[in-house]
């Protein structure tokens, strides 16, 4: 076996349990392990975590490192990544927000079946976005994979900064109260029996932009986040680093499937759409 640092996850323990919406779970995570990880800096941080194959015994401590190396890949743990949707350091406690359809998946099902003392082993947090107090105006636009981020990021935005925020959801049910110290126009879309993002993306090509240099964040399902990338690139004039904007999950794919195909998908998106000049 290669010598290589021990990546242990990190091990926490679920503290409570809130049902938010008819879809949407919050998973509270407490214990010591979180007063050793650094996160703040970012309003979409994201953890991986990390859920056992059933009637598999890992190696201790719980490293990824050592499992991929001495354990056969199909009983390797499944890996979902999520939003942080808040860290309170001081506590130290972090929310995670689970969309729940039923038994579909793998983790929308735990974190419906969760409860307080039941173990959650993840890897990170990453991130990479946090609203720009040099920012005119602001834009987010997401569904429900991005709905934990968007509400991260109005909590985090600068005192008064002039916000328009799309949010599309199944319906009045899956809408929740967002606190914000910033000057936002916050627009849930109900989509019904349409497909997820088309509402969205109709809704953001129609409206018409405030004057000054905007600051982007358009995460969600892959299809609709690649449309409205065409469409802030080659006829807004956007460009990248006014930008963040990225596929968290695709139609018809799960976690797996996407993750191994993103960077191509990604790849194939930008040879598509030509780059516009800067404004």
């Amino acid at each position: 076996m290669a010598n290589r640092p021990a990546r242990p996850a990190h091990e926490g323990v679920v503290t409570r349990v809130e049902q938010l919406t008819p879809h949407m779970v919050r998973v509270v995570v407490g214990g010591d392990a979180l007063s050793r990880i650094e996160a703040g800096h970012c309003t979409d941080h994201y953890i991986k975590v990390l859920f056992p194959r059933p009637g598999v015994d890992y190696p201790e401590p719980f490293d990824m490192g050592v499992i991929r190396e001495s354990v056969p890949r199909e009983d390797w743990p499944t890996v979902r990544t999520y939003t942080v949707r808040k860290w309170l350091p001081e506590i130290p406690e972090m929310w995670i927000d689970f969309v729940v359809h039923g038994d579909t998946g793998i983790a929308g099902p735990w974190a419906a079946q969760a409860k307080p003392g039941d173990i959650v082993r993840f890897m990170g947090p990453g991130g990479g976005y946090a609203p720009s107090p040099e920012a005119a105006w602001h834009l987010l636009a997401g569904d429900e994979s991005a709905l934990p981020a968007i509400a991260a990021a109005l909590e985090g935005m600068p005192e008064g900064a002039p916000v328009k925020a799309f949010i599309e959801v199944e319906g009045p049910a899956e809408e929740q109260r967002l606190v914000t110290p910033a000057n936002a126009e916050i627009t849930w879309l109900h989509r019904g029996a349409r497909p997820v993002g088309e509402l969205l993306c109709d809704t953001v090509r129609g409206i018409t932009f405030p004057e000054g240099r905007v600051q982007a964040f358009v995460h969600g399902e892959a299809t609709f986040v690649r449309d409205l990338r065409g469409h802030l690139r080659r006829e807004r004039g956007l460009t990248m680093d006014q930008l963040s904007i990225s596929g968290y999950w695709r139609r018809e794919m799960n976690e797996d499937g996407w993750q191994s195909s993103k960077r191509e998908w990604n790849e194939q998106v930008e040879r598509e759409q030509e780059t516009p000049a800067a404004v």
